[in-house]
């Protein structure tokens, strides 16, 4: 079994997991707000925004100074003396880094072409940067690389650090990823009219759309045991549409499955399923029935984009990390927000909750979906004794 050691998060709830705690027992998000300027045409939209100020690049890695990276830095100062109590223990060439990203450092790059930036590096905007970034920081010498399969890159890095462990070829791996707010996919969705004008409302009668947001989330993986462990994982390619799921779900059902599995677990014995939720109207519809024809309307779920926004790449870790802090401390399991739509009718029963609910058993799936037919499941869990 591999068992997470550590982790560390920020996005729109908020710069620490005390904070993004209070936030989702709230039900609030300080970050997730209407903003003007990233739209062309002047148009408004809701963002998930991390708040304050991040942590200042180190002047020897200048060449990495973008956003997605100081938001890695703010969520590494998180887990930095766990991580260094495992470099000392292990070695650095036995300390993966595996991140997932859909923009990295595209934001500056943009900048640069539209208005010229001090300091821009042309590396800052390749998908490589982010391992690249954190290895030279913290002068490993394991295996690093990142994956990018759009919104469920970060959940694939966490399933092959745990693979790199399992195979022998690391014995710790920070795991996780990032992504920043950036024009070209909050265009990019709105060219597939798939932005929402209004804060994302997932299995709402009237939702119409994804509300982007940013973060990051960083795992330490390890075979020592902890109370926190990564119970089973699953994955699949649907080989279907380029941005649409199947329409019966197949690949998410067989990802779901696949997890349940190598955890040895039934659907009964899951007590939160943390659901992909997007909110728009194809994607809610397909996963309410892959949920329905699992696990019916047993297991209470929720989707929690409402809250951080849809983090696109840092989305499979952000949720992972959310799963986690739900499982360490006695929080209810958040709502789906119903109050200005009403749940829609025609969604199949799946376990749907609309009051915050108490966490009845310790095990956590959380599902990630991406273009491509790209899906993911991972399962969490706390070891009582």
């Amino acid at each position: 079994m591999i068992y997470i050691s550590a982790y560390g998060m920020v996005n729109a709830l908020g710069n620490s997991p005390a904070q993004i705690a209070a936030q989702l027992q709230q039900g609030e998000a300080p970050g997730m707000q209407p903003r003007d300027g990233w739209l062309q045409a002047g148009k408004r939209c809701w963002l998930g925004e991390v708040l304050g100020e991040l942590p200042a690049m180190p002047q020897a890695l200048a060449a990495h100074n973008t956003r997605n990276n100081r938001l890695l830095l703010a969520a590494l100062a998180q887990i930095r003396p766990a991580l260094e109590a495992a470099i000392a223990q292990y070695g650095r060439d036995r300390v993966a880094v595996v991140l997932g990203t859909s923009t990295s450092g595209v934001d500056e790059g943009d900048r640069q072409v539209s208005v010229g930036l001090a300091g821009y590096d042309y590396r800052m905007q390749e998908l490589g940067d982010p391992s690249r970034f954190l290895a030279d920081l913290l002068q490993l010498d394991g295996p690093a690389y990142t994956l990018s399969t759009a919104c469920s890159s970060s959940a694939r890095a966490i399933i092959s650090g745990e693979r790199l462990i399992a195979a022998g070829l690391a014995d710790v791996a920070l795991v996780g990823g990032a992504d920043s707010l950036s024009r070209m996919p909050i265009n990019g969705f709105a060219s597939l009219e798939s932005l929402s004008e209004q804060q994302c409302a997932p299995f709402s009668r009237d939702r119409d759309g994804i509300s982007i947001g940013e973060a990051a989330a960083l795992l330490l993986l390890t075979r020592e045991p902890q109370p926190l462990a990564l119970l089973g994982v699953g994955e699949s390619s649907d080989a279907w549409h380029m941005s649409a799921p199947h329409p019966e779900g197949i690949g998410a059902e067989r990802a779901m499955i696949m997890a349940l599995q190598q955890a040895g677990l039934s659907p009964e014995q899951v007590g939160y399923i943390n659901l992909h939720g997007t909110a728009t109207p194809l994607n809610d519809q397909v996963e309410a029935a892959v949920i329905h024809r699992l696990f019916g309307e047993r297991v209470p779920c929720s989707s929690t984009k409402h809250l951080t926004g849809h983090t696109l790449g840092a989305a499979g870790a952000t949720e992972a990390a959310l799963s986690l802090l739900l499982l360490e401390q006695p929080l209810l399991l958040p709502a789906q927000d119903f109050s200005q739509s009403e749940r829609d009718p025609t969604l199949p029963d799946c376990g749907l909750i609309s009051e915050p609910t108490l966490l009845v058993r310790p095990v956590i799936a959380s599902n990630s979906f991406a273009f491509g037919g790209n899906n993911t499941c991972l399962i969490t869990g706390r070891i009582d004794g």
